[in-house]
């Protein structure tokens, strides 16, 4: 989809990320029915920060078991800043995505949810130099399109 410059010298493509994505697709999924769910009755704040919790405890135990724990003193101030950073962003994202699934309908909020897509085509461009291609642009116009397909009924 993004287009990046890669390295010619290297003739063999690695495309381990991709699973992972497919993976990612297909917990965010379980997450949001999961969460719109598990919010139903409590507030979603509550609901948030009981998430945050789990999450936190199976990072953790993944870099136990991995042995990685080490590691951590490798970590530069300027990799552990911006992982800082993203960490107040997804949980600002988290506390706005709970509180749109409890009051709204998921089948509406998660494809809204979905538009952080054109924010961070953007900032890849600008921060990572990447470019989408012809058929990226129009898939990405696609989902645009069908988002507010699906959002547009739902708000009127």
């Amino acid at each position: 989809m993004i287009e990046k410059k890669e390295n010619t010298d290297t003739k063999e493509e690695n495309h381990s990320w991709l699973a992972y994505a497919l993976l990612s697709a297909l917990f965010a999924s379980l997450t949001s029915i999961l969460g719109k769910i598990g919010i139903e009755n409590i507030d979603s704040n509550l609901g948030t920060a009981i998430r945050t919790i789990i999450v936190l405890l199976m990072s953790w135990i993944v870099v136990f078991a991995t042995g990685k724990k080490e590691k951590l003193k490798e970590v530069h101030k300027k990799e552990l800043f911006f992982i800082i950073v993203s960490g107040f962003a997804t949980g600002s994202s988290w506390l706005c995505y709970y509180r749109a699934l409890q009051e709204g309908p998921a089948s509406v909020v998660i494809p809204i949810d979905k538009l952080s897509i054109i924010a961070t085509i953007i900032f890849s461009r600008i921060v990572f130099k990447e470019h989408l291609s012809k058929k990226a642009l129009a898939g990405l116009l696609a989902i645009i399109a069908g988002t507010l397909l699906i959002a547009l009924p739902a708000l009127w």
